[in-house]
């Protein structure tokens, strides 16, 4: 369907003004579709020429005031409205809409564990019109009421309180103005948990077979929901403004969550089958904050286009972390953004397609290009910025900006422009110029010290910079200066430290003694790649897990991560350094960061295959160490640090002998025991492996899933089906995946469990043959099944496992021919710059 253009959004604005939907969805009608009745009331300010969205199974009729259109004129997913008068006007459609299976619309899913149905919205970006007709741009906000008919048993959740009138008819009250993609509908035999805080009813959701796992953590969701809530509302002067908070968590989500008002969903493996670290609960916790703050950064104040997406995600991942940490036990947020989360926003900021985390609105022309920025720059190098731009105005300042932006905007649109408005009002700092620095330009920064000696009891610092444009962005960042301890060998102590402002404070003398370690961007205020002098970077690799911050830690390791991905520093000392301290690191989130690292890209990517069982084998001996670790009483304090072991220990194994040991025995000597997710993550292992014959394997995956006949069971036998070293496995996997049928589709998650389970480097040479193939069939499956499955093919689907020459020469010349859609388009560009880097590090360290 053709995407929106910014011209016409502008257009269509400048000539109606929407005031309210009434919508009635029939979900009565069997599998495939759904009834979607559409009523809608708007103004046209002048005489001219419209057009609605609606891509429909079948549209039934159309009057405007009461005149017939003919349905006939729809013209792909946009039907025209010509001759429009000034005035009043009411546009009635009535259509039939198909339910998706990738996620996006209207998206329907059958329960495996016990034949239940579930249906849920996703209406962002621009899939509204695959539920019902709508003038579908963010500034073009609405009321919007809803009624339903649902099937006898279920239950209806909506932006509103919902009612129950009868006869398995709902209805929910109308919302507040908000914008058409965040309308939102859940409907299903839910279990719920209920309850009411600050007057206001709560509630958390699940399908029914997962009804167990919600209720062992719903205290503690619940907890965290509250805390935020109470948080926001003692540092936002604007009240919470809807009229209930739902939080449902639903089967095969695309994305994390996303903040319909009042009705905020979520992928449902947040709902824990399976064991859990206290990091995976904390990214949860993150993303409870992070959808909350979305009810004001995105719902009450929303973007007029999509060019200020920064505006709503930037300022929700911010918040998440920071208010997870005033607010809740999860004190440890900025560390596992600085492992997890700030890296992403880095590798997006050196590829191609990087672009400002505020782009002009002439970058953004329309619907899918939008779309495309929806990535690390947008998320993680965008609360960088904002937690940069905290530490450089003040926290006060900050708050009373935001305030006076909600104030001037509330229930309406803004931009930009507005947002830095209401900032410079709150403080005599240049924040235009500012922004024009942080938010107008591309790349990172990269900070390299200088340090010498004066030969007269000083030392001097000198901070240099380069890979931002023109060297004028501004940075306020502490420099740590840690000495050695000299009553306990291998302790560092840290001084007072620098205060520094860039691009002023670039040189220093200072009394005394350099420090053993000097650390630029201590505390990782600011969004800069650093590096370590040559006895800084000495001192760390013997003391680093020394460092009496995990913060502090976080910053050594991504220098170190940097270094290994422009080629300065050899994956094979990275991994030294990781096998010398890993085994004394006692935060979780660091070392499950530095471990995710080591084994998806130095292993996998940035070794050459005759170096890779090594790396390998140094992994499990990592793991063995922490296990050996966190055995006996000290199980009980460490058991996330022995279960991030055991997973790394299972995906890193060479030989399948331990692994099947401990999934015949059920548990892992000294604990854990074998839940659903340790099984399958082993069963893939030994798979991958070929530990048995094929026919064994077969048997196995085949009783895995009776054992545990769930929707992440099925997820598990497709991944380890995909990944049997056999041809005729291999052909099949491929069948599925890239099947143009609708009817043999797969859905979406199963398509990332196939893929995933498809490419493993231990089959190399089997795989070779689908190298060439997946340049061809990508590009036809993502034109077929749209940009959901397009990104998912993109990163989940291409061949990883050959990192050589000729896999980038077929991408590049599928992206010259032009075939690619622009989802898949932006997935490979990714990609292969991806393969260049990887190439390029082998090359600069001597592994070809």
């Amino acid at each position: 369907m053709p995407a929106l253009q910014r011209d016409e959004a502008q257009t269509r604005a400048r000539l109606i003004d929407v005031h309210r939907y009434e919508i009635a969805l029939d979900l009565t009608q069997g599998e495939d579709h759904f009834g979607s009745r559409t009523v809608i009331h708007f103004t046209a300010r002048d005489s001219g020429d419209t057009f609605l969205e609606i891509k429909p199974a079948a549209l039934h009729t159309v009057t405007l005031d009461g005149h017939p259109i003919d349905p006939a004129a729809l013209d792909d997913n946009r039907l025209p409205l010509t001759g429009l008068t000034p005035g009043d006007h009411e546009l009635r459609l009535d259509a039939r809409m198909g339910y998706s299976r990738t996620g996006e619309g209207m998206h329907r899913f059958t329960d495996p564990a016990d034949g239940e149905s579930y249906v849920y919205t996703q209406l962002f970006l621009d899939d509204v019109q695959r539920v019902f007709g709508a003038f579908d741009q963010p500034d073009l906000k609405a009321v919007f009421a809803l009624t339903l008919k649902a099937p006898e048993g279920w239950t209806v959740l909506a932006n509103g309180i919902t009612e129950h009138l009868g006869e398995g008819t709902w209805q929910a009250a109308p919302t507040p103005l908000i914008s058409t993609y965040l309308v939102a509908v859940a409907a299903g035999p839910w279990h719920s948990v209920r309850t009411e805080h600050a007057g206001l009813p709560f509630g958390i959701h699940c399908r029914r077979s997962l009804a167990p796992h919600l209720d062992a953590d719903a205290d503690e969701i619940l907890d965290l929901t509250r805390r935020c809530y109470d948080r926001y509302h003692q540092i936002f002067d604007e009240p919470y403004p809807f009229d209930s908070y739902d939080q449902a968590f639903v089967p095969e989500f695309n994305a994390g969550a996303m903040e319909n008002p009042g009705l905020v969903t979520f992928r449902d493996e947040y709902v824990f089958r399976s064991a859990v670290t206290e990091t995976e609960r904390q990214t949860r916790g993150v993303t409870i904050a992070h959808e909350m703050a979305h009810m004001w950064f995105g719902d009450l104040v929303t973007l007029r286009w999509w060019d200020d997406i920064w505006l709503n995600e930037s300022f929700a991942e911010y918040m998440g972390y920071q208010v997870l940490t005033e607010a809740t036990p999860f004190t440890g947020t900025w560390t596992d953004f600085a492992v997890a989360r700030k890296g992403w926003g880095y590798d997006a900021d050196q590829r191609p397609s990087t672009h400002p985390v505020a782009p002009a609105p002439t970058d953004v022309p329309d619907t899918a290009s939008a779309l495309l920025n929806f990535d690390g720059i947008s998320y993680a190098k965008g609360a960088s910025a904002l937690r940069q731009l905290v530490a450089w105005m003040g926290e006060k300042a900050f708050l009373t900006g935001i305030n006076d932006h909600f104030a001037r905007h509330r229930f309406a649109n803004a931009t930009l422009a507005d947002f830095i408005d209401s900032l410079a009002r709150a403080t005599d700092r240049d924040v235009h110029t500012w922004a024009e620095r942080w938010l107008r330009t591309t790349g990172a920064d990269t900070l390299t010290p200088v340090v010498g000696d004066t030969g007269d009891g000083h030392w001097t610092l000198r901070i240099d910079r380069t890979g931002s444009q023109d060297g004028t962005r501004p940075h306020h960042l502490t420099a740590g200066l840690y000495d050695q301890d000299p009553t306990t060998p291998g302790r560092l102590l840290p001084r007072t430290p620098l205060s520094c402002d860039l691009p002023g404070d670039t040189t220093r003398t200072l009394p005394g003694r350099r420090p053993a370690l000097l650390l630029l961007n201590d505390q990782d205020l600011t969004y800069a790649k650093v590096r370590l002098d040559a006895d800084s970077w000495d001192t760390a690799l013997r003391a680093l897990s020394a460092l009496p911050d995990p913060l502090t830690r976080a910053v050594v390791w991504n220098a170190a991560r940097d270094m290994v991905r422009d080629g300065e520093l050899a994956p094979t000392a990275y991994l030294d350094a990781a096998r010398a301290h890993l085994p004394h690191e006692t935060d979780l989130a660091v070392v499950q960061g530095v471990l995710a690292f080591a084994r998806t890209q130095i292993a996998d990517r940035y070794l050459p295959p005759d170096h890779r069982h090594t790396a390998l084998v140094t992994l499990t001996a990592i793991s063995r160490d922490l296990l050996r670790r966190t055995e006996g009483p000290a199980h009980g304090t460490h058991s996330g640090l022995r279960l991030t072991a055991v997973r790394t220990f299972i995906d890193s194994a060479t030989t399948p002998e331990a692994l099947q040991d401990w999934l015949d025995d059920g548990s892992v000597p000294g604990s854990p025991h074998l839940d659903a997710e340790l099984r399958w993550r082993i069963l893939r292992r030994l798979t991958v492996l070929g530990a048995a014959p094929l026919d064994r394997l077969h048997d196995a995956i085949d009783a895995e899933l009776a054992r545990d006949p769930s929707a992440t069971g099925r997820q598990g036998a497709a991944r380890c089906r995909a990944a049997l070293p056999d041809p005729a496995a291999k052909a099949a996997a491929w069948q599925a995946l890239f099947t143009t049928d609708d009817r043999a589709a797969l859905s979406n998650h199963l398509f990332t469990a196939t893929a995933t389970g498809f490419w493993a480097p231990e089959q190399h040479d089997l795989l070779t043959p689908y190298v060439a193939r997946y340049f061809t069939d990508a590009p036809a499956l993502a034109a077929h099944r749209g940009p959901a499955l397009a990104a998912a093919a993109g990163r989940d689907a291409f061949p990883t496992t050959h990192t050589d020459p000729e896999t980038l020469r077929l991408g590049e010349a599928c992206l010259a021919d032009g075939a690619p859609t622009p989802a898949l388009r932006r997935k490979l560009v990714d990609q292969l710059d991806d393969l260049r880097r990887a190439l390029h590090v082998r090359t600069t360290t001597g592994h070809r």
